[in-house]
This record gives structure tokens, C-alpha cells and sequence, in this order.
């Protein structure tokens, strides 16, 4: 690890570098040079490198001396903010430190008259190889009985780590193929955490002698002559023990810090960084939140840690899959040291994870800008420009970041599913099969490969490749699909040039789909209604019970605003939006919580907010979550009704305006019902009539199958069937089991599963000037549909 002297000593000599007229400081000139010759692969225009400049020398005006520009200190603080990386800059440069072993430190240019540069040449053997954190002036080691505690720590964890190793307990994993977080370790963006993450030995006699002795050095600490010399103590054990990711152990001196300072900032931010590697990200949010707290108390004192707290305090709540609120602190990293790559690339990154596309492209170039070989950000914004529907372009900056970084597993898995989607399947076979070659257990990689052979042609290895990921995983999906290959084999079927190795077919006007009886559900219905289905099914609304809406809208106070409209509203910011969200859906995984959130605000919260002003009226929002929510449909119904109820311009009243009504309708069939939609939300059905609307006359508008959302009994049919399975049924199509209903052509007797039917796909060699069929939801009706027709036909042969 690199000490706090030598990388100070980089900087010093890169300030050397391009202080050419020796006056200490580096004005707009030297400073541009300086930006142009770390960045050789940059072009920089005039008015970059002016805006690099002014924001350089705007922030960092304390450090300005008058027409001499930045000096030394500046230039230190800008890396410590994370402006740059030093070992790279250092290394672009081509620079080399000079060292004199007999004195153990860098010599330093006589020409230099830094008084931090002197105090670096008389600094102490024990200080010059003492992690940079120790040294800091920021945040550390200020009490000489401290560096004891520090020397004696450092020998029981040798010779830990010596038992460890012997008994081959300690172990290190490469952690190189996977992306960065973008963690701030310290508190200054330079030094992140390791690749190298360390695994200690836990259980054995060994780790309990070292627990026991720790205790004692925690206990001298504690025995110390103040309370601030007790506080130091514990910090530089804690830093030291998080440094040899000892994180447990660390974290009890990070606690007993922040009890002996509540007020410092430093503890707390230390003591969320270690709950959020031990995987505890909601303690971690609310250490953050403490630390923060205590630095805007504070006033200046910690105003530069600010970015980092807010940076991590992102992360720690994309941890519990709140990403649009995570999105704000990046947002505020960024503006308060607007060259922070880091907090660019994941405010980028969020935003993609929420599907704003076109913001997150903007935020990721802005980070690449700064750090051009930023694998990880090249991936972010590759997937973003695939979401825009830019696939060349995606297609370049996948391989890029790949080229920066070739066993990028995320670059990589997401390039073969970009290369899925247009077809191209042999080159995403070798996407995949690069991934597994990293991480050979990724059952999911394993799964697309096999679809990508066979999309490919080759049934063979696409079958082997199916295999393979039975035995990592083994889920309904991959049952299906190997049955799925067998019936393909079995009827020889020439595929149609579908991804997923669909059966020859041809698709027919809708128009000659007819149905037997009122059973059958009708084709559109059922295309729109397997939509909202599966939109039901990523957010996982089907398990949220409609009755919790009415219990937050009886529990939230939520402050009525004006809209532009000057209309009264219970408006609400996305970010609070999300915590409700979370509230509703408190029994999500963290990261298929996140999945909910964006398929929410691309589908609902877009519709909304359709001016961009990020706040939703939250009382329509609770209106159209209430259908695709469990529950009775009646009960759907009437806390729809409720929640326009209790928006401030129905409020009081058992009746809702029609014009809210109506407004409302529209809204879910713009939202769920695509082919109507925009335009009919310009139609104008009774907007200037001041008429109320009972819940049972805003039923019977709910309930209209041609202006309503009648659409409703449809999705009901699919929530309590779509997992049945027809015995040995399988689509005369696709060739996949037929799970859901099945649609049965009564005059050809071939059988359609949902997909195909909404899709009005037939086999090629049934070709009619018409199509009835009936629908089973299960296999028992087709059994006594079959037995009412044999008793029939019994009857009639006497």
C-alpha cells in the first residue's frame, strides 16, 4: 500500500512538473497544461478545458493565492476529492520518485520551499510506513501513545495472519472481474476498497486468542488520559482493523467512537462503511445519515468529506433497492465537487437503473470525460444507449469497456444480450461462453447460451448447454425449455427464425379469429391483458394487498401543493414516491425491488409526470396502482374510487367530479392499454362537465368495455389460471407445454397457448378463412367438454 508520504510526494512532483516559473502556484496555464498531459487520449476543446478550469479554480478558492493560482495544498486537496487518480496521472507523466534508502524518505527539490514537504523529510520511520490515513491531517493519528496501540496491533495481526496461512485458513479472492461500486473507502475518493478481498478464519482457536488480546488493546484505549486520546485510540485501531477488513472488529471501535464524539463525523461515517460490507445496508443508511448530519452542523469544518458521505450514503440505500432516492445524494456529490467521476458514473448508472435513459448517457459521458479508462462506466452507458435503442453505438462502447477490462463479466453478459436482441446468435454464444469461462457457475449465462445455439441452428450444443444449466439451477423454466428441444426434435419442425426456436407459422388477420361463446376470451383482450400481466408480475403488485393503499392514504399527511394549474394537489417528489413504494412492498429482495421501481416509473410514473417536474399527485398514483393490486375486484374498485376520493378537490364528499372520473380512465387505458392510449387522452369525453360521479355510477364507467378498463375480468382470469398446465398438451407453435389456457381450434383441433393466440399465430398447413376457438382454463373442462360431446354423439347414433 502506498503511503500517505509517497503519494504525497506524487503530487509534489507533478505540481513541480508544471510549476515552470518556480512562483508556488499553478495559475490557468500551468493548470492547463496539466489537465491536456494527463489526459493524452483527451482532445480538449478550448471552451473544456476553460470549463475544467473556472470549476477547478472555483471551488477550490481557498487554496487560490492571488495571480500565482493553486498551490500545492490545492492541487493535494483536488486529488483527495477524488479529481483524479495520482498513481495514474503520476504514471501518464512518466514520472519516478527518488528515494534514499539510508534515510528511508523522498528527497525533495531544493528548489521546493513547502513546509510540508520539510516535516515529510524529518517525519518518523514508524510514520513513513503507516497506511496514509495515519498521517492525514484531515482525520489521523494524534496522540503519540496512539502509534503504540497502532505497532502492537500490527503484531498480533502478523502473527494471526502467519497461523492463518500455515493452516491455509486465509485466503484471498480476486474480485477483479466484477463491477466497481464506486466505494469511498476513505474519506477522500482516492483510495478504494481492495480487489483483493480477504476472508479470515473465524472460528478457530487462533481467531479467539487474537479477539481476547484485541479486547485488551480496546481496554488501554479506554484507560486513556481524555476522552479525545480514548476517541483517537479507538479510530486508528478501528482504521487499521478495516484496512485488514477485520470489519466486525472494526466496527466495535467505530461504535465506541462515535459514544466517546457523537458529534464527529468521522466515526459514523467509518461505522457505515463497515455495516455495508458486512451487508447490513439499512444500519449502514442510517450512519450516514448521523454523519451527515454532524458535517452540516459543523459548518466548514467537514464541508470536503460532504461528497463522500453523500456518495456512500447512495450506495448504502441502492442496497436496499432505493434507487431513486439514491440518485439525490449522487445528484449533490456531484454538484458540490463537479469533478467527481465516481459520483458521476453512478448517478449515471441509477438512473439507467431506473430507466432514464437519457439522463443516465449524459451523466456517463460526463464520467468518462474525466477518467477515459473507466471500464465500468463504459458499461453503464453502453447498456443506457441499448435502452435508447442505439445498438451500434452500444456494440462499440460494450467493447470498449471489454478492451479496458477483458474479463468484465457485466460488459460481457450484457454484449451477448445485446447481440440476442438483434439476432446476431453465434456472436452471443461467444459472449456467454467468455463469461462462464470467468464465472463459471452464472446458471443465467449458461441458460442465454443455450438459447443463442439454438437460435443459432446448432440443437445439439444448445441442448448440452441446457444441461449444464440444470445441474447449477434447477428451475420450472429450464424443464420446459428441455421439453421444449425434445418436441422440436420429435415433429422435426423447421424453425421460423424465432430467438427461441419457434416452430414454422403463419399470422392471420385478426378479423378471422372468432370465438365459441362467451368464454372464450377475445384476442386483443387477451394481447393487452397478458401485457398488464406481466407488468403485474415484475412488480410483484399481484402480491400487494389493495387494502394497504387505503391504509396509507389513512395513515400518510401529505401537504397539499398548486400545480401549475393552480389545481390543489397532494403532490409528492419520486424519491418519497419510492420510500411509499417500499412501504407497499416491504417483503421485496433489494434488487428485485429496484426491477419494481423502474418498471414503474417507465410504465405509470412517466404517464404522471408528464412534464418532467419529478412530483406525482399521489392520489391518482394510488387510483392506478389499485386494479393490478390482490384482492376482491370489487374491493380494487372501490379503493380506486377512494383514492380520488381523497385527493383535496373530492375530499370531504362521497362523490369525485367527473371530470376526475373521467380523467382517471383514461389514464389506465393510456398507461395498460398502449393501442389507445396517447391519443385518446387529447380526446375530450366530458371534461368540461361539473356533474359528481356515485361509486356506483364511476362503476359502471370502470366496467365499460369500449371507454373503461373492462379489460379487468380478463386479467383476472389470467391471475387465477396462468399456472395450469394441460397434461401433455403442448402449442402447435411454439412447441412449449401449454401452461394458462389453452385456445382449441374446433374444426383443425390444433391447440394455441396464450402468447400465440393474442399474437394470432397458426401452423402453416391449417390454413382456413376462419378460426373458431374455444378456451380451457383447465384440462378438466377439456375432459368434460369431451364427454358432453361423446354422450351427444351417443345419443344420435340409435
Amino acid at each position: 500500500m502506498a503511503t500517505r508520504g509517497s503519494r504525497s510526494e506524487k503530487v509534489k512532483r507533478i505540481f513541480q512538473q508544471f510549476d515552470t516559473n518556480r512562483d508556488g502556484g499553478l495559475n490557468r496555464d500551468e493548470m492547463a497544461a496539466l489537465v491536456v498531459a494527463v489526459n493524452p487520449r483527451v482532445k480538449f476543446s478550448d471552451e473544456q478545458i476553460n470549463a475544467i478550469l473556472d470549476e477547478v479554480f472555483r471551488t477550490y478558492g481557498e487554496f487560490i493565492d492571488g495571480e500565482k493560482g493553486l498551490t500545492y495544498d490545492g492541487l493535494l486537496r483536488t486529488y483527495d476529492d477524488g479529481a483524479g487518480d495520482v498513481d495514474r496521472d503520476f504514471d501518464a507523466l512518466g514520472l519516478e520518485l527518488n528515494f534514499d534508502e539510508n534515510k528511508g524518505a523522498s528527497i525533495v527539490s531544493e528548489a521546493s520551499s513547502s513546509s510540508i514537504a520539510d516535516e515529510r523529510v524529518i517525519e518518523s520511520q514508524k510514520k513513513q510506513r503507516t497506511a496514509a490515513w495515519a498521517v492525514s491531517p484531515h482525520h489521523g493519528i494524534v496522540f503519540d501513545d496512539t502509534w503504540k496501540l497502532v505497532d502492537d496491533l500490527e503484531i498480533l495481526l502478523k502473527r494471526l495472519k502467519a497461523k492463518q496461512a500455515k493452516d491455509a485458513k486465509f485466503r484471498n479472492d480476486n474480485f477483479d472481474a466484477y463491477s466497481d461500486a464506486g466505494w469511498s473507502r476513505e474519506l477522500g475518493a482516492s483510495a478504494e476498497l481492495s480487489e483483493k478481498r480477504v476472508y479470515w478464519e473465524e472460528s478457530g482457536p487462533d481467531y479467539a486468542l487474537f479477539v481476547k488480546e484485541l479486547g485488551a488493546l480496546r481496554s488501554r484505549a479506554d484507560g486513556a488520559r481524555s476522552r479525545e486520546e480514548a476517541f483517537d485510540g479507538h479510530m486508528a485501531i478501528g482504521r487499521v482493523l478495516y484496512e485488514h477488513q477485520l470489519f466486525k472488529e472494526a466496527l466495535i471501535c467505530f461504535k465506541r467512537s462515535c459514544e466517546l464524539q457523537p458529534m464527529d463525523v468521522r466515526p459514523h461515517f467509518r461505522a457505515g462503511n463497515c455495516l455495508y460490507v458486512l451487508g447490513k445496508s439499512k444500519e449502514a443508511k442510517e450512519e450516514f445519515l448521523l454523519a451527515l448530519e454532524s458535517a452540516e452542523a459543523g459548518g466548514n469544518q467537514w464541508g470536503y468529506l460532504l461528497p463522500q458521505i453523500y456518495v456512500n450514503l447512495g450506495i448504502a440505500l441502492e442496497g436496499e433497492g432505493m434507487v431513486l432516492s439514491a440518485c439525490e445524494y449522487y445528484r449533490e456529490a456531484a454538484i458540490l465537487c463537479p469533478t467527481h467521476y465516481r459520483a458521476l458514473k453512478l448517478l449515471g448508472s441509477a438512473l439507467f437503473g431506473v430507466g432514464e435513459y437519457r439522463a443516465a448517457v449524459k451523466a456517463l459521458e460526463e464520467a468518462i470525460f474525466m477518467k477515459p479508462d473507466y471500464a465500468d462506466a463504459h458499461c453503464d452507458l453502453a447498456s443506457a444507449l441499448h435502452g435508447m435503442g442505439e445498438d451500434e453505438r452500444a456494440i462499440e462502447v460494450f467493447q470498449k469497456a471489454i478492451d479496458l477490462k477483458p474479463g468484465h463479466v457485466d460488459a460481457l453478459y450484457n454484449l451477448g444480450g445485446l447481440y440476442m436482441d438483434l439476432g446476431r446468435f453465434q456472436r452471443a454464444s461467444e459472449m456467454y461462453t467468455r463469461v462462464l469461462a470467468v464465472w463459471p457457475n452464472h446458471w443465467r449465462a449458461q441458460l442465454n447460451k443455450a438459447v443463442s445455439l439454438l437460435g443459432a441452428g446448432e440443437t445439439e450444443e444448445a441442448k448440452k448447454a441446457l444441461k449444464e444449466a440444470l445441474k447449477m439451477t434447477n428451475r420450472v423454466e429450464l424443464n420446459d425449455a428441455i421439453y421444449h428441444l425434445k418436441q422440436l426434435q420429435k415433429k422435426k419442425v423447421k424453425t421460423n427464425g424465432g430467438s427461441n426456436g419457434e416452430a414454422a407459422f403463419v399470422i392471420v388477420d385478426p378479423s378471422k379469429f372468432k370465438t365459441l361463446g362467451e368464454k372464450t376470451t377475445l384476442r386483443q383482450d387477451l394481447g393487452n391483458a397478458l401485457q398488464i400481466r406481466a407488468f403485474q408480475r415484475l412488480t410483484r403488485l399481484n402480491r400487494c394487498e389493495v387494502d394497504l393503499l387505503k391504509k396509507e392514504m389513512s395513515e400518510t399527511d401529505v401537504p397539499v401543493s398548486y400545480s401549475g394549474s393552480g389545481g390543489p394537489q397532494k403532490s409528492i417528489r419520486k424519491p418519497n414516491l419510492e420510500e411509499v413504494l417500499r412501504k407497499l412492498l416491504n417483503f421485496l429482495k433489494p434488487e428485485t425491488f429496484q426491477g419494481a421501481v423502474k418498471a414503474i416509473n417507465e410504465k405509470i410514473l412517466s404517464v404522471l409526470d408528464e412534464t418532467g417536474s419529478g412530483r406525482v399527485d399521489l392520489g391518482m398514483f394510488y387510483a392506478v396502482l389499485a386494479p393490478l393490486c390482490s384482492g376482491p375486484p370489487d374491493n380494487r374498485k372501490r379503493i380506486a374510487f377512494d383514492a380520488l376520493l381523497w385527493r383535496p378537490v373530492n375530499e370531504g364528499g362521497s362523490h369525485i367530479r367527473k371530470v376526475d372520473a373521467v380523467q382517471y380512465i383514461k389514464l389506465l387505458r393510456a398507461i395498460f392499454i398502449p393501442s389507445h392510449g396517447v391519443s385518446e387522452m387529447l380526446e375530450v369525453h366530458g371534461e368540461t362537465d361539473t356533474s359528481m360521479v356515485s361509486f356506483n355510477e364511476f362503476l359502471v364507467m370502470f366496467n365499460d368495455p369500449d371507454w373503461g378498463f373492462g379489460i379487468l375480468s380478463t386479467l383476472l382470469k389470467l391471475e387465477t389460471g396462468d399456472r395450469n398446465r394441460h397434461e401433455h398438451h403442448v402449442c402447435s407453435v411454439c412447441r412449449y407445454p401449454i401452461i394458462g389456457s389453452r385456445f382449441k381450434e374446433v374444426k383443425s383441433h390444433f391447440s394455441l397457448c396464450n402468447q400465440c393466440y393474442s399474437e394470432g399465430k397458426v401452423p402453416p398447413n391449417f390454413k382456413q378463412d376462419e378460426y373458431k376457438f374455444k378456451e380451457y382454463g383447465k384440462e378438466a373442462e377439456a375432459m368434460k367438454d369431451k364427454c358432453l360431446c361423446f354422450n351427444l354423439q351417443s345419443r344420435k347414433d340409435p
